[in-house]
C-alpha cells in the first residue's frame, strides 16, 4: 500500500515550494531592476550625506548654500563672481545675495578684477579660512563615521568606482549638451 503524506507534510511542501518560487521570482525581478536599485541607492546616499553634513555644520552657524560657496572658494579663491555662479549652477542674483550675507558675516570679501573693472572677485577672509578649517575637521569626523567598517582598501576602491561613475556621467552630459 502506498504511503500517504500527512496533511501537515503536504502543507509544508506546498509552502516550501511556493516560497522557493516566490524567492526565484523575487531574485529575477531584483536582477532585472538592479540598475534602478543602484540609482535609488546613489540618490539616497547623496541626500542622506547632505543632510548629515548639514547637521555636522549646524554648530558653526553655516547653511548648506554658504558652506557650498565657502568650500568651492577654498579650492578656487578669488573667482570672478559670475564664474562662481556658473560653476555652482546658481543664478547671478541668488549668488549675489548669498555673497552679500557671507560678506556681512565677515567670511568673504569682494575685490575688483585687475583686467575688468565690472567684474568682482570673491575671496575668503581670514575668518572664512578659519571656518573652512573647522568644517574640514567636522567633515573628516563625519566621513569616518559614514565609512565605519570599511578598511583603507575598500575606501580607495569605493572612491575609484564613484570617480569612474562621475566620469561616465560627465561624458554623457557633455555629449547631450
Amino acid at each position: 500500500m502506498p504511503k500517504t503524506a500527512s496533511p501537515a507534510t503536504v502543507k509544508t511542501k506546498k509552502f516550501k515550494s511556493a516560497t522557493t518560487v516566490a524567492a526565484n521570482d523575487s531574485s529575477r525581478s531584483q536582477e532585472d531592476n538592479w540598475d534602478q536599485r543602484l540609482g535609488f541607492l546613489m540618490h539616497d546616499v547623496s541626500r542622506l550625506r547632505r543632510t548629515v553634513f548639514d547637521d555636522f555644520m549646524k554648530p558653526l552657524n553655516v547653511t548648506r548654500s554658504q558652506w557650498w560657496v565657502l568650500a568651492y572658494l577654498s579650492r578656487h579663491d578669488g573667482m570672478i563672481q559670475s564664474d562662481l555662479a556658473n560653476v555652482l549652477e546658481l543664478g547671478k542674483a541668488a549668488l549675489g545675495s548669498l555673497i552679500d550675507r557671507l560678506e556681512a558675516s565677515g567670511l568673504v570679501r569682494r575685490g575688483a578684477d585687475d583686467s575688468d573693472r565690472r567684474a568682482k572677485r570673491v575671496y575668503l577672509s581670514p575668518a572664512g579660512t578659519q571656518l573652512i578649517k573647522e568644517m574640514r575637521v567636522r567633515s573628516h569626523e563625519m566621513s569616518e563615521r559614514i565609512l565605519d567598517g570599511l578598511d583603507d582598501e575598500a575606501r580607495h576602491m569605493l572612491a575609484e568606482m564613484l570617480g569612474r561613475v562621475k566620469e561616465n556621467l560627465l561624458g554623457i552630459s557633455k555629449r547631450k549638451g
